[in-house]
């Protein structure tokens, strides 16, 4: 046996081009032009049946694979290679009928029917042993065909059931968290309302129930099923290892704050990192937002783009790309990263509930403007093979963790709305606009690398981490950590003495209260003044620290200012929005205090708003509020650049994906331009 081909599709030496295939949806006579359609645009991948279970098991253990086989074999003949599914994802109507224990259950009771996607309980035996039996039966069929280049299990896993093999599982994964009743009672602080367990079998998943639900309960629970929900995907991936040892298994990831999946756990099971991304207010940075995400995933591993779209999804709207948007949101994940680019489908369809959802072939045809750009990124995509050998180069680190925001999203916060991962998104987005490219890893990760590491809304932290943080921080580093971390343990019990719980010692501060803003009250912040006088002494601002940056003429190289978080000051006060806290100082010094009343009549006039301490070699900064963008950059003494850069080794990725002219490193980029070029070390 070969070694395992776990960055690549098998067979394949260049950046991966192509999508969603469903030939079942179209008469016979469309996939031969499929073909000669995909290998005009360069299309070298896609991902196929990944919705066709009821097409290949039309009824219980009766198969047809006529079809696929003559698919497969069109697809080989044109030089495609084949990312072949387990249809898992959507059992057929069947399977419903026959096994009614194993469709979802809501939080209520409800017991959903078929009659659209992902009704399915990843609990249920019967659900299981089919999910294995059509990956098993695929897997013998198709082991030696020549097309299969990729086995890619089930789709977008996220579909909860709240029934009783929920119930079930969920207890057996509680006795091996746990270990006994005596310490999940004490984890889940069950002598609140009564909730004092004497027996497992009292334990269930989070049902409806009469008021706020116990919220290490929700934690838990969403816990378990990323993990019930991994098993499954193991389970699958185990059949198709067997039976074909050289060929990679992955599932694509989906983003949101909805998904129950903890990507990074995951991360190590699949042999490559693939995501599904599709951006909608602000399609530049959610890109690139979403692809430092995979690659923190991938753990600066290759990852794939799996799925994109050839518009923007608003919400209320579907928008058209703009000219040349197409390719320069995929030139942004292939240089943060990704194998290649791939969409969300090849063809779009002419009926079904996603009649409207676009595809690289448009309802016009393949004379029109989206197909044109296609094959135009088609035939660019493989002149970046060589800019794509060197790994991803990253300034800073911004802390990431699925479970803190999962945390968030319980009812009963002081604020419902928190958000752990718009608050990175946020840290994300300001680096990203001053040229910064920033790997998004856990809080256990080694930091040591990073000259700067942001830690936005953190609200959960154990202690292990909690010391992780220290280490980086004593060893050299500049930590910046921003309100409600460090509040809760990993329970989600609140750390008592005083906020920021776990990270007091490493902030020099303590917060005695928080005072959410309403969305309409912003406060204002300004310098505490010089030589310690006032209520709230700080250290002088260095006077070079007190200009804003400014964004670079045309004719200027844009400056990547090396991050450093040393001072904070401006000449005239700065907003703040959403969060407020009452800080005492316990050895940091103030950066920025409140000034004028507070909203809610407390008086924080004054007081500490932003901090610095020293601690170790390092510096660690703490940030009690929200900042615009504009002051959180200016905190960490960046300067804007008009341009999206990316360095991987010697090569510099450049994208214009505004509407004026820039230069960047020598070159002149026209609106919606970009370059991909090795970069001169000896210019700024």
């Amino acid at each position: 046996m070969r070694e395992l081909p776990v960055d690549w599709p098998r067979g394949f030496g260049g950046l991966c081009y192509g999508g969603d295939y469903n030939p079942e949806q179209w008469p016979e006579e469309v996939w031969k032009e499929d073909v000669e359609l995909m290998r005009r645009a360069g299309v070298n991948l896609v991902s196929l049946g990944v919705f066709s279970w009821a097409r290949l098991e039309p009824t219980p253990g009766a198969y047809d694979f006529g079809w696929l086989d003559r698919v497969l074999d069109l697809l080989h003949e044109g030089g495609i290679g084949v990312d072949l599914a387990t249809p898992t994802a959507s059992p057929p109507p069947w399977f419903g009928l026959a096994h009614p224990d194993a469709r979802t259950v809501t939080p209520d009771g409800t017991r959903l029917t078929h009659g659209s996607r992902d009704t399915y309980c990843v609990h249920s035996p019967a659900y299981r042993a089919a999910s294995v039996g059509i990956a098993g039966t695929l897997a013998e069929r198709y082991r030696d065909h020549p097309a299969l280049a990729m086995w890619h299990v089930h789709n977008e896993y996220g579909t909860v059931c709240h029934c009783d093999h929920a119930a079930d599982a969920f207890r057996v994964w509680l006795r091996s968290r746990h270990g006994t009743l005596g310490a999940l009672n004490d984890a889940w602080t069950t002598s609140f309302w009564s909730q004092h367990y004497s027996a497992w079998e009292q334990i269930t998943p989070p049902r409806a129930t009469q008021y706020l639900p116990n919220p290490a309960q929700v934690l838990d629970f969403r816990r378990f099923v990323s993990d019930a929900m991994l098993d499954h995907f193991r389970e699958q991936k185990a059949v198709l290892r067997e039976l074909t040892p050289d060929v990679p298994v992955t599932t694509n990831f989906v983003l949101g704050d909805w998904v129950p999946v903890n990507q990074r756990h995951w991360a190590a099971e699949v042999d490559l990192v693939a995501i599904d991304h599709y951006p909608s207010a602000d399609p530049p940075a959610e890109t690139a937002f979403a692809a430092d995400l995979a690659r923190g995933w991938a753990s600066g591993k290759p990852w794939l783009l799996m799925e994109q779209a050839v518009v923007t999804y608003t919400g209320p709207r579907m928008l058209a790309k703009r000219p040349g948007e197409i390719t320069r949101l995929s030139l942004s994940h292939i240089a943060r990263g990704s194998r290649g680019a791939m969409f969300f489908q090849w063809r779009a369809s002419r009926g079904g509930a996603e009649l409207w959802h676009a595809g690289m072939v448009p309802h016009a045809g393949p004379d029109s403007r989206i197909f044109r750009e296609i094959c135009d990124l088609g035939a660019l995509l493989p002149t970046l093979q060589d800019a794509c050998a060197a790994p991803v180069e990253a300034g800073a680190a911004i802390l990431w963790d699925v479970e803190a925001n999962w945390a968030l999203q319980a009812p009963g916060l002081p604020s419902t709305e928190l958000n752990h991962t718009e608050a990175v998104r946020q840290a994300h987005r300001v680096l990203y606009r001053h040229g910064v490219t920033a790997d998004l890893v856990h809080p256990s990760a080694d930091l040591s690398a990073y000259p700067l590491v942001l830690v936005p809304s953190l609200y959960l932290i154990c202690d292990a981490d909690a010391e992780n943080l220290r280490r980086y921080v004593a060893g050299g580093g500049t930590l910046v950590v921003s309100y409600l971390s460090g509040v809760a343990d990993e329970h989600a019990r609140v750390r008592l003495g005083g906020y920021p719980g776990a990270l007091r010692d490493l902030l020099g501060i303590r917060v005695e209260e928080f005072h959410p803003l309403p969305p309409d009250i912003a406060l204002t912040l300004s310098t505490p003044p010089p030589n310690g006088s006032g209520p709230h002494p700080a250290a002088p601002v260095p006077t070079e620290a007190r200009t804003s940056a400014r964004i670079p003429d045309q004719a200027e190289t844009p400056t990547r200012s090396r991050p450093g978080a040393d001072t904070f000051a401006s000449d005239q006060a700065e907003t703040c929005t959403f969060w407020s806290e009452h800080v005492h100082l316990e050895g940091a010094e103030a950066l920025a205090v409140y000034t004028g009343p507070h909203a809610s009549g407390t008086p924080l006039s004054g007081r500490p708003a932003i901090t610095r301490h020293p601690y170790g070699s390092g510096t660690a900064l703490y940030i009690s509020t929200r900042l615009t963008d504009a002051a959180y950059a200016r905190l960490l003494g960046l300067s804007p650049t008009p341009v999206e850069l990316v360095q991987r080794g010697d090569w510099l990725f450049a994208i214009n994906h505004g509407d004026e002219e820039h230069e960047v490193d020598g070159l002149r980029l026209p609106p919606g331009g970009f370059a991909v070029r090795l970069h001169d070390a000896s210019k700024p």
